[in-house]
């Protein structure tokens, strides 16, 4: 074959091994773009090559989200990238796999059968927090003007404990809203309901029931907050209802603890939310919300788009995203099954059991969650003066392994007791636990025999890793 010079030099050009050419011997454009083009295998070598330096997202015990997929749902879900999720009437059976995820929840929710419930995605499960309270503020606010109070006298109020998720500071600041926060203590590592009614007035928008706390893992009893919201409900025409925020365990006890009642066979809940992308099994971000029926979602907050002629109801606060993460949820749903979900959440509790009484052997720490209700491994020093290291000092040994695993203080009026947590999720296996333990063990070791720490023990109470 002939070539130009031209097109000589451009064959020369490509046939260049990517460390012999001029662009991989250049500074990388970081603040403006750079003059001219490059070839795409060079701008993902270049790419791929920045990113080696970050945590191994296997490795990370940190996060709750997930970070293993099989190929096949990463295949669908690459390809359906280009899909908008909001675009109802252009992808119309995106938009009914949707709703069969919806209804699906709905069903492992136990939303009550003649009720008419109302759901949708979201971009994790923080959105999804957001439009649950913005329902409640927009419905107490309809409700209270009914009955004559003056909305404008002063804030509304939402009820939590003090083990909330960010999310919640975040609504609470961005729509104006008092945070009222119900301590934990070592004796209430979760709401506190004989406390919970001593926050409640007559501007109380909702309270928030808590199904794993990140900090610990641990479970609000919604059953009983429930009971004594029923009990409040009878005394004052000034109602409150609850939300459950179970972005962790909603996707997970179901399937586990189907007995546990949280859901919405408590007459009092009225919103739930999920993260898609924790033990839903999806890669971020993905969220779901409910709605018990539809006089929980004040029309307000609805609007109407087209949908193959006719009106669909949109309720989300994003608007344009792709509709990838809704096509790999209801991939899993429809792989997996109820028995599927059931085992791999079943072994994932295993490891999580195994690996706290592997950690409680050791004698240096006391657990606070095994793992029992989520499978969450939560533990501290014993005896902090037994040690010449902190937890902090642990997690920088386990990090040079690979291994990310947060050391944090623990919410107001706890702040003092400084905790370690490993999240376990589906793609841990036993045998990676094992190899964590290992390295836990020689990390310890190597702590006990150190003659230089990073951490001094003095009292500052810092956050080491990723804790939500």
């Amino acid at each position: 074959m002939l070539f130009s010079k031209t097109n000589e030099t451009n064959r020369e050009s490509n046939s260049t091994p990517i460390f012999g050419s001029i662009e991989s011997n250049s500074e990388i454009p970081k603040c403006k773009l750079g003059m001219d083009s490059i070839a795409p295998n060079l701008a993902y070598r270049m790419i791929k090559d920045e990113l080696m330096d970050e945590g191994n997202a296997r490795l990370n015990l940190a996060t709750f989200c997930q970070t293993y997929m099989e190929d096949e749902a990463v295949k669908l879900m690459s390809e359906t990238l280009e899909k908008n999720a909001i675009d109802k009437s252009e992808y119309p059976q995106t938009t009914e796999m949707e709703n069969r995820c919806v209804n699906i929840i709905a069903d492992l929710w136990n939303a009550p059968k003649e009720g008419k419930f109302l759901g949708t995605s979201t971009v994790g499960s923080s959105e999804a927090c957001m439009l649950g309270g913005m329902a409640m503020k927009f419905r107490w606010r309809n409700r209270a003007k009914k009955l004559g109070l003056d909305v404008n006298n002063r804030k509304p109020n939402l009820v939590i404990s003090s083990g909330f998720q960010v999310c919640w500071e975040k609504f609470c600041v961005y729509w104006d809203i008092e945070m009222r926060t119900v301590p934990m203590d070592n004796e209430h590592m979760s709401i506190d309901v004989d406390k919970v009614l001593d926050y409640v007035d007559e501007y109380t928008i909702g309270i928030v029931g808590i199904l794993g706390i990140t900090y610990t893992g641990k479970f609000d009893d919604i059953k009983a907050l429930n009971d004594v919201v029923e009990k409040y409900n009878s005394t004052t025409e000034h109602k409150v209802y609850i939300h459950v925020d179970a972005a962790s365990g909603g996707m997970f006890t179901p399937f586990i603890n189907p007995e546990l009642e949280w859901d919405f066979r408590l007459k009092n809940v009225v919103s739930i939310n999920t993260s898609g992308h924790k033990y839903g099994l999806v890669y971020p971000g993905i969220g779901w919300i409910l709605w018990r029926d539809e006089e929980c979602l004040p029309k307000e907050l609805i609007f109407e788009v087209s949908y193959l002629g006719g009106n669909m109801p949109t309720m989300a606060i994003n608007f344009s995203r792709s509709a990838s993460q809704v096509i790999g949820q209801y991939y899993n749903f429809l792989r997996f099954g109820l028995d599927g979900y059931r085992k791999i959440h079943a072994k994932t509790k295993d490891v999580a059991m195994y690996l706290s009484d592997e950690i409680e052997k050791l004698g240096l720490f006391e657990i606070y969650n095994n793992g029992e209700n989520l499978p969450i491994v939560c533990y501290k020093l014993k005896d902090e003066d037994s040690v010449q290291w902190t937890l902090y000092d642990l997690a920088d040994r386990l990090l040079m392994k690979g291994w990310q695993v947060p050391a944090y203080p623990l919410p107001e009026d706890l702040q003092n007791t400084i905790i370690q947590r490993v999240v376990c999720r589906a793609d841990l296996s036993h045998d990676m636990v094992e190899l964590f333990i290992r390295d836990f063990k020689t990390a310890i070791n190597d702590l006990n025999n150190a003659r230089i720490l990073t951490h001094k023990k003095d009292n500052e109470k810092k956050v080491y890793g990723f804790t939500h």
